[in-house]
């Protein structure tokens, strides 16, 4: 197998960013079980499933816009309720299973909160069991919201400590020796023609593209 494949994935994906991730997640989710723990929660669990996938993005990829504070909190949240609701309306769990993660694709993206790991917490409400479904609505405040939110505090501290920006926030940009040859409208442009979804924040590839130019103008001048 080519050894290209087990390059980093991410631009910036260092061995030893990796180990501070590693580090960061198994921190923030010991304290989110623990934080489970103190808040009544019944036959419930005291973490749930999905909040796995929310570490690797808040500790791996704490840049991205679907790593954010707003987004792990609402998305996990609203898309347990909409599990919930959909558990209650639809009753063949195959279906159910299938419009619950739709809807919470739908709902995640006009609150501007689109989370991956929220497609969990709505397909949880419905496959979860007894105890999930005795729970009803309180299931998404406790423990998921509560998760998500003990997550996100456990993450601005760990950040903050590793000297990381969280939430991200896009650097200045870099003063241009010339004219931009690439436009904003060429940006949209072409992400319109590509049809795809990329992980970064529209001003990140604003900045990225602003800093390649200037370098390049920087290289063409010296």
């Amino acid at each position: 197998m080519p050894l290209r494949l087990f390059k980093p994935l991410l631009a910036g994906a260092t061995l030893s960013e990796r180990l501070v991730a590693c580090v960061g997640a198994g921190l923030g989710l010991a304290l989110t079980y623990l934080a489970g723990l103190l808040a009544p929660h019944g036959t419930l669990p005291a973490i749930v499933a999905p909040l796995g996938a929310s570490a690797v993005l808040v500790f791996a990829v704490p840049a991205s816009p679907l790593a954010q504070p707003w987004p792990v909190i609402g998305g996990n949240t609203i898309s347990a309720l909409v599990g919930v609701a959909v558990w209650r309306l639809v009753p063949d769990p195959a279906v159910a299973a299938g419009v619950a993660v739709g809807a919470a694709i739908l709902a995640m993206s006009l609150l501007r909160c689109l989370h991956p790991p929220g497609g969990a917490a709505a397909l949880t409400a419905v496959i979860g069991g007894a105890a999930v479904h005795e729970a009803g609505y309180a299931f998404a405040l406790a423990p998921v919201a509560l998760n998500s939110a003990a997550l996100v505090l456990a993450g601005l501290a760990f950040h903050r400590l590793t000297r990381r920006a969280y939430p991200h926030r896009p650097a200045a940009p870099a003063p241009a020796t010339r004219p931009p040859a690439i436009l904003a409208t060429d940006i949209d442009a072409a992400l319109e023609e590509m049809h795809e979804s990329f992980d970064i924040a529209r001003e990140d590839l604003d900045q990225l593209i602003a800093r390649a130019q200037a370098h390049a103008a920087t290289r063409v001048n010296s």
